[in-house]
């Protein structure tokens, strides 16, 4: 009857640790790919490439298609 919660402890605490590891690696790749994305919205024009554009929706909050340059400008400056 143990076994069930000492298995449940020991997936808790890999889980932990490995979200803490992945969090890390995480957090420097999305440093990366707004560094990048902002390199590629600086260089060209509306209308960008998809994930251009799902990376500036989220950035602005607002949708895709609503997106306007002026507030595309403001973002990179």
């Amino acid at each position: 009857m143990g076994a069930r919660r000492i298995r449940r402890e020991q997936r808790r605490e890999d889980m932990k640790e490995s979200q803490h590891r992945n969090g890390i690696r995480k957090a420097a790749e999305r440093d990366r790919r707004d560094a990048r994305m902002t390199e590629t919205v600086r260089k060209g024009k509306l209308p960008y490439t998809p994930p251009v554009m799902s990376w500036l929706s989220t950035k602005l909050d607002k949708r895709s298609s609503l997106l306007t340059q002026a507030e595309v400008d403001k973002l990179v400056s």
